[in-house]
């Protein structure tokens, strides 16, 4: 009750009413101002700054234009193979000889590229139709190496042409040497059944493989050159790997999407 009245007592006093009063404390305009350019900038990136993603995917490096199996056109036992894995071969190369009820028959390859797998050895009985070795088509030994991308079908869309894509290569280390530079040259708007790319691969474990998670896009990417590499491609690191690079290696890319306005998202 005390307290009440003395209270009271200095509010009916007139003896402070000539002093001016103080709104707010400096740290409180200090406070005030930081909160404000805060708010101003905020407003500004939203209307006028953007937003960079990316979406990650596995890749695979080859020439570009793809591999084929190469069939039996004949039934009966293998008796040479004359040709070599990792062989570079013209059309027309004889691959394997098989001995028929008619006579010997030479299997050669359609057209001109390296052998990356044989599936026959000699003594081996096999079938018409059978498989016996996948060939990527590839013509000279100094073709450039491009990257083959398997994006979801849901983020192809938001991919520009020209993006840029970093790729972690799977026998490179990446601690030591960095990502391989490249850039997006086309994308396939058709998504890819396993078949598809077990065909344009010469590997039907790879088809099953690229589409566990569904049926991708393919995005080809053109690696980066560079004279100053011993790979001949541009890297993160100065020198990259002190090695060639060679088809059919597997890589992880990192594609950038196409900027989006933070207004974009968010307002509802």
């Amino acid at each position: 009750m005390q307290f009440r009245q003395q209270a009271l007592a200095r509010l009916q006093s007139p003896e402070e009413l000539d002093l001016p009063v103080r709104f707010a404390r400096p740290q409180g305009w200090l406070v005030l101002s930081v909160t404000l350019i805060a708010m101003a900038a905020a407003s500004v990136w939203a209307v006028t700054g953007s937003v960079s993603s990316t979406v990650g995917a596995p890749a695979i490096l080859t020439h570009g234009q793809g591999s084929y199996v190469l069939q039996s056109p004949v039934a009966g036992q293998v008796t040479a193979v004359l040709a070599k894995q990792g062989e570079r071969l013209p059309a027309n190369s004889p691959v394997l000889e098989v001995r028929t009820e008619q006579g010997d028959t030479v299997v050669r390859t359609l057209d001109a590229g390296r052998v990356t797998a044989l599936a026959a050895s000699v003594g081996q009985i096999i079938q018409t139709g059978a498989n016996v070795a996948a060939v990527e088509k590839v013509a000279r030994a100094k073709d450039p190496l491009y990257a083959t991308v398997y994006v979801p079908a849901e983020s192809a869309a938001g991919i520009p042409a020209h993006a840029s894509v970093d790729l972690t290569v799977q026998s490179v280390p990446s601690q030591e040497y960095g990502v391989l530079h490249g850039e997006v040259k086309s994308v396939d708007r058709s998504a890819q059944s396993p078949q598809q790319i077990a065909a344009f691969l010469g590997d039907s474990q790879l088809g099953e493989e690229f589409t566990r998670k569904g049926r991708p896009v393919a995005v080809t990417v053109e690696l980066e050159r560079s004279s100053a590499t011993k790979s001949g491609y541009a890297w993160s690191s100065a020198d990259g790997p002190p090695f060639e690079l060679t088809s059919m290696t597997l890589a992880t890319a990192s594609i950038r999407l196409a900027d989006r306005r933070p207004v974009d998202w968010l307002l509802p």
